[in-house]
């Protein structure tokens, strides 16, 4: 049972390794995320969203609805934490 436990990771570290090899280098001006949209982001957010800072910008205005599902997700997973440990301190 180890033995295909230990093929089973390699095979999925293999495939991480194989996935993240043709993304580009983290700062890289040229990569397609540094293109037009992060540099429409810098010259339009004040105008669009009448918010001086471009971070509260893109995660409020231009991905609302990918934070509220980010948070939605986190706000879900500490009720069930709170409620499970809530019954197990009942029982005690």
């Amino acid at each position: 049972m180890r033995a295909a436990s230990a093929i089973i990771i390699a095979a999925f570290a293999a495939l991480m390794i194989y996935a993240t090899s043709g993304l580009p280098v983290p700062g890289d001006p040229d990569a397609p995320g540094s293109g037009h949209v992060s540099q429409y982001y810098i010259e339009h957010s004040m105008e669009d969203t009448h918010t001086p800072n471009i971070v509260t910008a893109v995660l409020a205005d231009y991905r609302g609805f990918d934070t509220l599902g980010e948070t939605l997700v986190i706000f879900t997973a500490s009720l069930a934490c709170v409620l499970i440990l809530a019954r197990r301190i009942d029982r005690d």
